[in-house]
């Protein structure tokens, strides 16, 4: 089983480029970020006919997540409350970015973490908030027994090697500051592993380049978009690898997919 995950940034503008890396890499789940369209608008039809389930969470302009899947998803859920429940999760449901199912026995989660703005903004205090809550609603799946597999853009670089100019706590470089990093840190000690870590321990390895000053041609990137395995899989995973070439292409997302490899259980 491949399961790969992708801020497309527009759903809408790069639907021919997901579509056509699909048709080169027919993965059984595709996690998609930033599709940033209402449900009613979501171009379904181009992945239904290549044989995709699609699961849609979607707001106007910004945000919205989605799973497409090979087999039918069951125990579909949107955002904290899915899991939580709606008295728990307050504001912080009011974004599109949490969508979850269950195939084959391990509950697929597609995650678009909030980007966080500058340390001093109300975004900021979002972002860890919303992350504080992250933590309790994979805490509540691990707990249930379940295998799981949180996958997205985390908008967090987890340590030195994910970017690549070195950052001080004092730079105040959102997405590299010590609570994100300690934020994310927590999540893991549930019992969580990166998966690309498993097979690559150096830098230098980015999922996301600036479209200024050449950043991808500089690979002056970070790598924020991960996939995190309970045990059991963790196990099972024989690869997990970036697709750099996707940046290549016209009009290409500043994301590009990353794909997590299982072996069958």
């Amino acid at each position: 089983m491949k399961i790969a995950t992708w801020n497309v940034n527009s759903i809408r503008t790069r639907q021919d480029l997901v579509k056509d890396w699909l048709l080169q890499n027919p993965v059984e789940v595709l996690c998609l970020q930033e599709t940033k369209v209402v449900d009613r608008d979501f171009p379904r039809a181009p992945f239904e006919e290549l044989g995709y389930h699609v699961y849609i969470s979607g707001q106007k302009a910004y945000n919205g997540v989605a799973i497409f899947s090979r087999s039918p998803l069951e125990n579909v859920g949107t955002g904290f409350a899915a899991i939580l429940g709606a008295e728990k999760v307050g504001d912080l449901d009011d974004q599109k970015r949490l969508i979850c199912g269950n195939i084959a026995g391990i509950r697929i989660v597609s995650t678009y973490v909030p980007n966080g703005g500058t340390i001093d903004s109300d975004k900021y205090e979002y972002k860890l908030r919303w992350l504080k809550l992250l933590q309790e609603y994979l805490q509540q799946i691990i707990d249930s027994g379940e295998e799981l597999c949180i996958c997205g853009d985390f908008n967090i670089a987890p340590d030195d090697r994910d970017i690549y100019k070195v950052t001080k706590p004092e730079d105040g470089v959102v997405g590299t500051t010590p609570p994100e990093r300690y934020a994310l840190k927590e999540i893991l000690e549930l019992g969580l592993t990166d998966a690309f870590r498993k097979f690559e321990a150096e830098g230098g390895h980015y999922s996301w380049w600036d479209y200024r000053a050449a950043a991808f041609q500089r690979n002056r990137g970070w790598r924020i978009d991960h996939h995190y395995l309970t045990a059991g899989l963790c196990d099972r995973a024989v690869s997990c690898t970036i697709d750099k070439a996707q940046r290549e292409f016209p009009k290409p997302s500043d994301h590009v997919p990353v794909i997590l490899e299982l072996k069958d259980s």
